[in-house]
């Protein structure tokens, strides 16, 4: 498994490991830091014992601030995910002020905390390894059927034990970001992706991932939806509308996009590739009222044509189905995609999450 990110502060990875008091060291290591940008606001006095008297917030709990980070001062009820929502604009980043503060599982009310307001670290970068991303893709749910279908209580333990390890699931979106040099990801991020949009994840994934809290990208074929075993599009809106599922774009027919049909011409084949990019973009941003800016080659296949398609198109990010997991300088429309069958035990499945790769290492 991946280290985590280096403490912005030693002094709270010691504080981990003994109690948790008010911690001096974390103030002048923010002083440090800040000392390029602003001054803090606020110094802890000392008490006659030489220890830091409790320090007193501001109103808004900032003791000092900087560009790259702040001290904050907790107050009770207050968790991780409350402080990254209020300075970090999403919940989701918790986990960079517990990996600035020594790996903190809760912040203590009255103690100072780090605040990373930019990405520290956002390749993933560590002495002798790279933070790698997983995206994993699943296909239909269900008992019986071939490798192709996963079992509920084999998915629904796949994601249990994600969530009771460490991993953390995130939207395909933020690995744009990762990939851009913009936003750091968690060391055990983890992407799941579902193809073609069969009516089973709706009865069997979607429960799971829903009790879990979990998003996921759903790629669909726009000629399918609506059809036989296919999702619909009142379910797939309500899916969209909570927003732990993303629906992207799986092409609209799901031909083979680098198989030209018989008799094909050039002509006639670059405008079946405009239908099948721009095509299911167009329907499902207007039935769906959303951003489609991923694509799922069907079959895992492209060529410089389709990839050039895509790039005039606005899309961001393309997978494949070449299994492996995903560094900060890979490339954006042929993302490494790794497939889970409906063989893979629970060991099976752990052995398919690279969140690294070491330095010399084959991919």
């Amino acid at each position: 498994m991946p280290p985590d990110a280096a403490p912005l502060c030693p002094a709270l990875s010691r504080a981990r490991r003994g109690s948790h008091k008010p911690c001096l060291a974390l103030l002048a290591a923010a002083t440090l830091l800040l000392a390029a940008c602003t001054a803090p606001r606020i110094a802890p006095p000392m008490a006659a014992s030489g220890t830091a008297a409790p320090a007193q917030a501001p109103a808004d709990g900032v003791l000092a601030r900087g560009d790259k980070l702040l001290v904050y001062l907790p107050g009770a009820g207050e968790s991780l995910r409350s402080i990254a929502a209020k300075w970090l604009g999403s919940e989701e980043h918790d986990w960079q002020i517990a990996a600035a503060n020594g790996d903190i599982d809760k912040p203590q009310a009255g103690q100072p905390l780090v605040v990373p307001l930019k990405a520290v670290n956002p390749g993933g970068i560590a002495v002798d390894r790279y933070q790698t991303v997983p995206v994993l893709c699943y296909h239909r749910f269900g008992n019986g059927g071939g490798r192709m279908v996963i079992s509920p209580a084999r998915f629904a333990a796949q994601m249990e034990w994600l969530v009771q390890n460490g991993y953390r699931v995130v939207r395909l979106d933020r690995v744009a970001d990762y990939l851009a040099g913009q936003g750091a990801l968690p060391p055990r991020a983890v992407v799941v992706t579902v193809d073609d949009g069969y009516e089973s994840f709706y009865q069997h994934a979607w429960p799971v991932l829903r009790r879990l809290n979990l998003p996921s990208t759903v790629f669909v074929y726009t000629d399918f939806i609506g059809s036989g075993q296919a999702l619909g599009w009142g379910q797939l809106q309500e899916m969209a509308a909570t927003g732990l599922v993303d629906v992207q774009a799986h092409s609209k027919t799901h031909r083979n996009l680098i198989e030209r049909l018989p008799g094909e011409a050039d002509d006639r084949y670059r405008q079946s590739l405009e239908q099948e990019i721009r095509g299911p973009r167009e329907v499902l941003e207007k039935r769906l009222q959303t951003q489609v800016r991923h694509y799922a080659f069907p079959f895992g296949d492209a060529n410089e044509q389709v990839l050039e398609t895509l790039s005039r198109q606005r899309y961001q990010l393309a997978v494949t189905v070449t299994p492996g997991g995903n560094p900060f300088f890979a490339q954006p429309l042929m993302l490494r995609r790794t497939m889970i069958f409906g063989d893979h035990d629970l060991e099976a499945f752990k052995a398919r999450l690279q969140t690294s790769r070491r330095f010399g290492a084959e991919p």
